[in-house]
């Protein structure tokens, strides 16, 4: 009998690219190929290395949904693994040591959708090579222990890896007298301060934002930081947003070639650009806005065949004239993907001479755009759309605030001449509009957007809840409209696009929306599939009860993430079949390249998409939404630590607060005021022992029964800030609930032995959670 050579992962993904196009892999083909792939493996991986191609790509995403209702598969789109696993071989950070001396590592990378991050017990031998230490990366051998041991898992280390300059080792450099000094961290998962020896802090400043590595002088020696890069002082330039920037390593400096080609830029004549200088399109903006890249103009359709119906035109900034495929402008905007938006400063995709000034519509000043003009009927429905590339000159600039008083009879020097000619017209296009939008039934989360106030040194003097107004909503649905139109165009010229594509709801996520719901009494239907309108009924259900916000919080936490792709599946939020963005150019690529496709698409001159772009959309589509995600990370860290630092000096101070969210060490805190974001430890919130009930969302006290659950109103005390990690710690001043038992739940046991419960400790005399103390 001839013997079989065993298979190993790279020959087995040989075979599965050998496949032919149109056969699917079974449902043990993809497991075994995500045992072996790399990290990042999604639909597009999976189907680049079986050969599915063409319509069964749709049948290969069917698949994929059915493996992860099974909890075969877990993740997005663009990455996914088994479900809340470990791979045999992976790399780990050694984060400290536990009670008996023994390191402890987590995983140096890990999704917050499989759980917490699980702590694993490093078990080493002389055969292990070079010896570990805190702060050290490794790679790994896994051994899984099981759910009910103190450490789920122990990993055996394979070799030692290089030390990286990685965005966890940033710190806020504090300087002390003796020549020695203290890093803070930056991280609120990693809140440990690392001590600098004499002679290894460099030239560093007391404040400075530094990179730094961990040294030991011993194996069993307490690890000390050495500095390597001092990167600024967020404090003496107030501008604290400067740590994520350094964090997520976003670009913040322009190479001096993108910098000439964009001051050679030159505006822009009519040449063959359709003339729109004498239609008063207006911008309106928030009143901080660095750049207007849009306008807006309606008027009633004249059409008879189409009465009570209105035209309607949305121009947009011209970017693709200046940006155009290959230059060191566009290199550089592809690099960033998106500018970023800090409360003391702004990022942008592109220099200021572009963003700013020459793709800038300002008042009265000629601008090149590129527009649509959309026809409606009286109900709101689009009945046809036409692109043209123009010339414009914006009529006003004006705030959301003013054009909303002008409409609401407190018009003003600039907006009474505009009131009858410009706002009024576009006011009642928008009511047509609106009738439409309320008929297609988006998802509608009308969540408080919080602004942080800075004074002007740049420190926080407050934080606001602006006022929605119909001025907001009328902007943001004549550029969805718009944003249709350019995906339509595009789909009917067979254009190759991005498109902004959502999901709808994975099916483990509505399992637990419902869970949570069900303890409110309120019930998430189960038999086909959802539509945006049943989300609509629940949040109509609850609002204006005390828990409309955080039933908005958790439906939001339910959907799927909006992403960038080439490959059209739908917009769920907004419940529409198609959607690109279109309407800002100047801060996001991918609406550039939505115009660009858009140039040649349609023959508007030059500036169009080449062929070598439109290949790489794929990986245009992936890169760009890993920006965003960059960014919006950013943004909130910033302001996190932005909050921390404005109530540092309330430590001690009492706050009403709503619980957000639980864990089996503590809860999570949002204060009504301010809208921050805290944490209870368990040691902050009673004298006996707390365990998750994961199905009524509560952590709950095992004798005496008493909880607190997910929305729960509570007082609590700050404890300790932390501005430089943005973070905040709580002692829980409210006594817990008891629950009602929920008809057919099943009893929550005692945690088995080693399951580590959340613990609280012994109340005496003394406050709960210690002394107080403040952090830098």
């Amino acid at each position: 009998m001839a013997k079989t050579k065993k298979a190993t992962p790279k020959t087995k993904k040989k075979k599965a690219a050998a496949k032919q196009a149109g056969k699917l892999p079974s449902k043990q083909e993809i497991v075994d190929f995500l045992k072996s792939a790399p990290a990042k493996s999604g639909k597009r991986e999976i189907a680049r290395a079986f050969g599915v191609k063409g319509a069964d790509r749709i049948n290969l995403k069917n698949l994929l949904r059915t493996m992860a209702d099974e909890g075969l598969i877990t993740g997005s789109r663009r990455k996914l693994t088994r479900p809340g696993t470990l791979p045999p071989v992976t790399v780990l950070e050694i984060t400290g040591r536990d009670n008996d001396g023994e390191f402890v590592a987590r995983p140096a990378t890990w999704d917050d959708e499989h759980g917490p991050t699980p702590r694993i017990l490093m078990v080493e031998s002389k055969r292990d090579g070079a010896p570990a230490g805190v702060g050290d990366r490794v790679l790994v051998r896994i051994t899984a222990l099981g759910a009910d041991a103190e450490y789920p898992y122990q990993a055996r280390t394979i070799k030692r890896l290089p030390r990286t300059t990685s965005r966890s080792l940033l710190g806020i450099f504090r300087a002390l007298k003796d020549g020695r000094g203290i890093i803070d961290p930056i991280d609120k998962k990693q809140l440990k301060e690392w001590t600098v020896p004499r002679g290894a802090a460099g030239e560093a400043k007391d404040g400075e934002l530094v990179r730094f590595e961990i040294a030991r002088s011993a194996r069993y020696g307490v690890p000390t930081a050495r500095i390597i890069e001092r990167l600024g002082n967020p404090e003496a330039q107030q501008a604290i947003s400067l740590i994520a920037v350094h964090a997520h390593g976003i670009p913040d400096v322009f190479p001096p070639a993108v910098i000439a080609e964009a001051d050679a830029a030159k505006p822009v004549d009519l040449g063959r650009r359709e003339d729109l200088r004498d239609i008063p399109l207006i911008t309106i903006d928030p009143s901080d806005a660095r750049d207007h890249d849009d306008a807006v103009w309606a008027e009633p359709d004249p059409n008879p065949k189409n009465e009570g119906g209105w035209v309607v035109i949305v121009a947009i900034a011209d970017v693709a004239h200046y940006v155009t495929p290959e230059s060191a402008l566009d290199t550089e905007g592809r690099k960033r993907g998106n500018s970023v938006y800090f409360p003391d400063r702004v990022v942008p995709m592109l220099p200021e001479r572009i963003s700013n000034d020459l793709c800038s519509l300002k008042e009265g000043v000629a601008r090149p755009c590129l527009a649509v003009r959309m026809i409606f009927d009286k109900s709101g429905h689009k009945l046809s759309h036409r692109f043209l590339r123009g010339l414009m000159r914006s009529a006003a600039s004006l705030r959301y605030e003013q054009a909303q008083g002008a409409i609401d009879g407190r018009p003003d020097e600039t907006t009474g001449p505009l009131l009858d000619s410009v706002l009024r017209p576009l006011w009642g296009a928008y009511a047509s509009v609106l009738r439409a939008r309320t008929d297609r039934g988006p998802l509608d989360l009308d969540l408080p957007e919080r602004k942080i106030l800075l004074d002007d040194k740049g420190r926080v003097r407050g934080v606001a809840t602006p006022q929605r107004l119909d001025a907001h909503r009328l902007i943001e649905e004549f550029m969805i409209q718009a944003n249709v139109s350019a995906a339509e165009t595009l789909e009917a010229k067979r254009s190759p696009l991005i498109y902004r594509a959502h999901d709808a709801p994975s099916k483990e996520k509505l399992s637990t929306l419902g869970e949570f719901l069900a303890t409110i009494d309120i019930k998430l239907p189960k038999a086909g599939t959802l539509k945006p309108a049943q989300f609509n009924r629940i949040l109509a259900e609850t609002r204006g009860t005390p828990t409309a916000e955080l039933v908005a919080e958790v439906v939001l936490r339910s959907q799927s993430q909006a992403e960038y792709n080439p490959h059209n599946f739908g917009h769920f939020g907004l419940n529409l079949r198609r959607y690109a963005h279109f309407t800002s150019p100047i801060r996001r690529y991918a609406d550039l390249t939505v115009h660009r496709a858009l140039i040649r698409a349609l023959d508007l001159g030059a500036g169009g998409s080449t062929d070598k772009e439109l290949e790489a959309l794929e990986e245009i589509a992936s890169a760009i939404s890993d920006t965003e995600r960059r960014a919006m990370a950013a943004e909130r860290e910033t302001n996190d630590r932005l909050i921390a630092a404005y109530l540092a000096d309330r430590i001690g101070a009492t706050f009403q607060a709503r619980v957000s969210g639980l864990v089996r060490s503590g809860l999570f805190v949002r204060l009504l005021d301010t809208g921050a974001d805290g944490f209870v430890p368990a040691s902050g919130i009673g004298h006996e022992y707390f365990y998750h009930d994961e199905v009524r969302q509560a952590l709950v006290g095992e004798d005496s029964g008493l909880a607190f659950q997910l929305g729960d109103p509570v007082e609590v005390r700050l404890a300790e800030a932390i501005p430089t990690a943005g973070a905040l710690r709580f002692d829980m001043l409210s006594e817990g609930r008891r629950l009602a038992t929920k008809p057919g739940r099943p009893r929550i046991k005692r945690p088995a032995r080693g399951g580590r419960p959340a613990r609280g400790k012994p109340r005496s005399g003394k406050k709960r959670g210690g002394k107080p103390r403040k952090r830098r």
